[in-house]
């Protein structure tokens, strides 16, 4: 006998070398199931994660539109924030030149330290002022653009969860 029969022989001798696939399932119940349930399982997590990612690809498009909405109005806010700062150096600037134009026409020191003393009083009413407006400015931008973000964060995790 050469080790050509003894392959062909070994080849034969298998118990199940005949059995049908479906067969095969019925043999050992257990063994063979196993795979299914764990299909299944992994199917029904291929399902979730599809549904997730859907929710979170959802959630992400209104969020960039969130944020593109609270950049507009930012830009909008911002913008009339920098338009103030530039009336406030105007008027500031103006009030300088007005100021040495009065200190052109004193003629004596009394004088001089009066207008002074006004100026320095005209200046601190006015920057307060200025300081006010700013400030009121200022929160108004940061609160329209933290606002619309705030509420639609909110709605967009809602929706998501």
């Amino acid at each position: 006998m050469g080790k050509a029969d003894i392959k062909a022989k070994a080849k034969t001798d298998t118990p199940n070398a005949k059995v049908e696939t479906n067969e095969k399932r019925n043999f050992d119940g257990s063994l063979f199931t196993m795979p299914g349930i764990f299909r299944g399982i992994a199917e029904q997590g291929m399902v979730r994660t599809k549904v997730n990612y859907e929710k979170l690809q959802a959630a992400s498009g209104e969020i960039a539109g969130i944020l593109s909405e609270t950049y507009s109005t930012n830009a909008k806010t911002s913008a009339d924030y920098g338009i103030k700062v530039i009336e406030i150096a105007g008027a500031n600037t103006n009030s300088a030149f007005d100021f040495l134009a009065k200190l052109m026409d004193t003629k004596s020191l009394s004088e001089i330290m009066q207008l002074s003393a006004a100026q320095t009083r005209k200046n601190f009413e006015a920057t307060s002022a200025q300081n006010k407006e700013l400030w009121q400015l200022a929160q108004k931008v940061a609160t329209e653009t933290a606002e619309p973000i705030k509420k639609g964060l909110t709605k967009v995790l809602q929706k998501a969860s």
